[in-house]
């Protein structure tokens, strides 16, 4: 009898990337690791370092260094790779070399024979995350962009914070834009099945006068915060990429805020935006269409021209 197996090929061995392979084998989650880098030295420094770990770790996985020809039988790729932006940049404002970038990347996994989920992590990668679509040829439910998975969390704990209680008790979502224009719908946000605006109503004394709107631009602003004093961010991304693998592998069936192609969804078509996602051994089973009011839409289709004229750019 033949056991399956589960293998992760990490493109990108930075910051991102090998702490995306960390978190990977501190949880156990798969049963091999292909590290891949254009730098094959710092590739191999980072899976003799992994390698190091498994003494004290519950699970021995198996971390390699790897390259494109070798990713037929590999069950999701990763893409961390890309250029970081330049101060003063935004995410998209690397749009040019990033795709570049993925171009020569994408093609050769392809070529190997490879049929698994791309999980996008490159900025920008709503962008990105379409580019890869398109240029794979893979089904849509096979592209995965980490999209504002990481955002949605920041926003969780700028609430968590604010009203004292733990961040993963609130339920809220940040969507649209990996970037400036993500928007949040309050309307839908709760913390132990309570609206937050009943909340921020009924506690007054708590919360004082919150503004939603400078809540939304903090958690814009949060990566950037942390690049500015630590030259970039990897452990909160990192984190929320492997629970997107952890749901397609282990067939959880959770929702997660990732960039997935919208076919209608939102009143949206042939665009990657971070929305609610059920995600399960198929990747993206099906997009949530939370019923947004209408400034809130309004914002939101904001977003994702943004998104499309970007995309529009690229093609």
């Amino acid at each position: 009898m033949a056991l399956n197996k589960s293998k992760i090929a990490i493109v990108g061995a930075g910051l991102v990337g090998s702490t995306t392979a960390f978190s990977l084998i501190t949880q156990g989650v798969c049963d091999e690791i292909l590290m891949i880098d254009i730098n094959e030295d710092r590739a191999c420094g980072e899976v003799m370092d992994l390698n190091h770990c498994i003494e004290y770790l519950n699970r021995n996985t198996k971390v390699v260094t790897g390259s494109y020809d070798q990713c037929r039988d590999v069950d999701i790729v990763v893409i961390t790779a890309g250029p970081p932006p330049k101060p003063g940049q935004s995410r998209l404002d690397t749009l040019e070399l990033s795709a570049k970038i993925t171009k020569s990347i994408v093609e050769p996994i392809m070529a190997s024979g490879f049929n698994g989920y791309f999980v996008i992590v490159s900025n920008p990668v709503d962008i990105i995350a379409h580019y890869v679509y398109k240029i794979s040829g893979l089904p849509k439910n096979h592209i995965i962009g980490s999209g504002t998975s990481v955002d949605s969390a920041r926003l969780k704990n700028f609430i968590g914070n604010l009203i004292k209680v733990d961040p993963r008790s609130v339920q809220a979502y940040s969507m649209g834009e990996h970037g400036d224009s993500q928007m949040v719908p309050w309307s839908h946000v709760t913390v132990g099945g309570k609206s937050f605006n009943e909340i921020l109503e009924d506690n007054k004394e708590l919360t004082g006068q919150v503004d939603l709107d400078k809540l939304v631009i903090e958690t814009t602003r949060a990566g950037w915060e942390v690049y500015d004093r630590k030259g970039t961010t990897y452990y909160a991304i990192a984190a929320a990429t492997v629970a997107i693998i952890k749901a397609v592998i282990y067939n959880e069936n959770k929702i997660i805020p990732v960039s997935t192609l919208l076919e209608g969804e939102y009143g949206e078509s042939d665009v990657f935006c971070g929305v609610p996602a059920i995600l399960n051994r198929d990747g993206v089973k099906d997009v949530v269409e939370i019923h947004m009011t209408e400034d809130e839409l309004t914002k939101f289709k904001k977003s994702t021209n943004i998104i499309r004229e970007y995309i529009k750019k690229l093609n």
